[in-house]
């Protein structure tokens, strides 16, 4: 009764392109799923529903948007995904990238044989299908590799693993699902399966502004009108890349009013690069935020791809997983360990009108107790900034080390039992400088304060490790639940941090990390 009513409240069209034709679906509420509307509005059944939490990537498509003329391809979750954050995209399923057959674009099926498009080819000849429930979802991945990479040119074992890391095989068919990743670049694209962009950017164009939007799913395209909907709707449900309150739609049936969706306001799109920092919008994907950090940092490349599969990075935002704050949220460990600060802003009513009022604060002190924080009900997160690393060179004998642990119980596309960043610089021997952020010990993302006070001045030995060890393990005191025991998560604070003392010696041989497994299953 409640969804009916929600639905008869929302007069709201959602409108995307789907093989360059443009399809308007009216009365959507805003709650509703993108994998609902593919599903249950388009019988478009060949997407799947498997775990219904972004886990499995049974339900993954991809979605394309135009940025500076050309067609960005994102693989995503549909299940979590709310569906009218798609508004104005084009969308291709399971069903999309077959030939046509002769019913036409609209048909819920592709055509067999030879309309099939090389990435379906490619599963077929290398047996990368056996109970086939997860089939529809690895096509779509690799759909998405396939456009990212001109044809599947130049596809390695390791992208391809990485590409895929958000798709579980229950049958456990990984090793011929990587062989068609390779393989698909060799195969000929049928006519009628290749993307016509040009068709396709010009529908996307011609999808206009609706003339009276509603106020049950608000997507603002600047900043200052997303700040002025925050203060009229102060209790509207705040969303970014939904890969958490997805999980509130699908797993608690929990339905909303109002969405305010802070992904279109263009100025918090963008990544500023400034001498002392870089600034993260809020609206910035995972993957996005990723690249740029790791163009700072190249150690943390393994961290950024471990952080989840490759559809929650591409539709979860950065400044969605701060606000969230969630104690077992992976990325705050790490900014509270490179010292990261946040800039909340709303929308002050003056003489004249209005104007933007901020604040900054550092990460840490965000938060007041679990998911709840320090920022007014009209105040929204808008950027994130982290500090760039300091010019090597500026003195002999200083090491600046930065490591972030994340143990779960699957190495890909998993939430942390504990996660651990260490930021340590060391000069003459003696460490001048600690900051460390953990993560699955408390309510919040904390700092480990204590353990900072135990290292700074020390020398860098081994005694002075053990004592921190020591530090650290009596600083939380953490939970038991379902991911770990709390015993558990003391002894591997201590654990990983001698870790991180025997990689500053230059061990390597002692984590997953340092083991090639793609050569292991040669």
């Amino acid at each position: 009764m409640l969804a009916r009513m929600t639905a008869q409240k929302s007069a709201q069209t959602l409108r995307f392109v789907r093989r360059g034709q443009p399809v308007a679906l009216r009365n959507v509420p805003p709650e509703r799923t993108l994998l609902q509307v593919l599903r249950d509005d388009l019988n478009l059944t060949a997407t799947k529903e498997g775990c219904g939490e972004g886990d499995c990537g049974a339900c993954t498509v991809v979605i394309g948007e135009a940025v500076g003329g050309r067609l960005e391809y994102k693989a995503i979750n549909s299940c979590i995904r709310l569906a009218h954050s798609v508004d104005g995209m084009a969308v291709w399923t399971a069903a999309d990238i077959a030939a046509a057959p002769a019913s036409g674009p609209a048909s819920p099926s592709p055509s067999p044989g030879p309309g099939l498009h090389p990435v379906q080819q490619a599963l077929v000849q290398c047996h990368g299908s056996q109970c086939g429930f997860c089939t529809p979802g690895f096509v779509m991945s690799l759909f998405g590799l396939y456009q990212n990479t001109q044809g599947g040119q130049g596809v390695t074992r390791e992208r391809a693993q990485a590409d895929l890391s958000g798709n579980l095989c229950r049958c456990t068919g990984y090793r011929p699902i990587l062989d068609a990743a390779q393989t698909m670049g060799d195969l000929p694209l049928p006519a009628g399966c290749a993307v016509d962009e040009r068709a396709t950017l010009q529908a996307l164009k011609a999808i206009r502004p609706q003339a009276a939007p509603t106020d049950t799913y608000l997507r603002p395209r600047t900043r200052e009108a997303l700040l002025q909907a925050r203060a009229r709707y102060p209790k509207a449900q705040v969303v970014a890349g939904t890969t958490d309150v997805g999980l509130w739609v699908t797993k608690m049936h929990k339905r909303f009013d109002q969405v305010l969706d802070v992904t279109a306001a263009r100025e918090l799109q963008r990544i500023e690069t400034y001498p002392h920092h870089i600034a993260i919008g809020a609206g910035v994907t995972l993957t996005r935020a990723f690249e740029a950090l790791v163009q700072e940092r190249r150690q943390l490349l393994a961290f950024s791809r471990r952080f989840a599969g490759l559809p929650v990075r591409n539709s979860g935002t950065l400044g969605g997983n701060v606000a969230n704050g969630s104690p077992i949220g992976d990325s705050m460990p790490l900014l509270i360990a490179l010292g990261a600060s946040v800039v909340l802003m709303r929308w002050k009513k003056t003489r004249d009108g209005g104007e933007i009022a901020h604040r900054e604060l550092r990460l840490e002190d965000l938060y007041t107790g679990y998911r709840t924080n320090v920022m007014r009900p009209d105040e929204l997160l808008a950027w994130i900034k982290v500090p760039r690393p300091t010019p090597a060179g500026q003195g002999e004998g200083q090491v600046d080390a930065l490591k972030v642990y994340k143990i779960s119980k699957r190495f890909d596309d998993d939430i942390s039992a504990v996660c651990l960043g260490i930021h340590l610089t060391v000069a003459d021997g003696v460490v001048r400088h600690a900051s460390i952020g953990v993560g699955g010990v408390a309510a919040t993302p904390v700092r480990a304060r204590q353990t900072e006070q135990c290292l700074v001045g020390q020398p860098w030995t081994a005694d002075t490790v053990m004592a921190a060890m020591a530090t650290l393990r009596g600083e939380f005191q953490p939970l038991s639940d379902m991911r770990a025991s709390a015993h558990y998560r003391r002894t591997l604070l201590g654990n990983l941090l001698q870790r991180f003392w025997l990689e500053s010696q230059g061990q390597t041989a002692i984590n997953l990390e340092s083991l090639n497994h793609l050569e292991a299953l040669a």
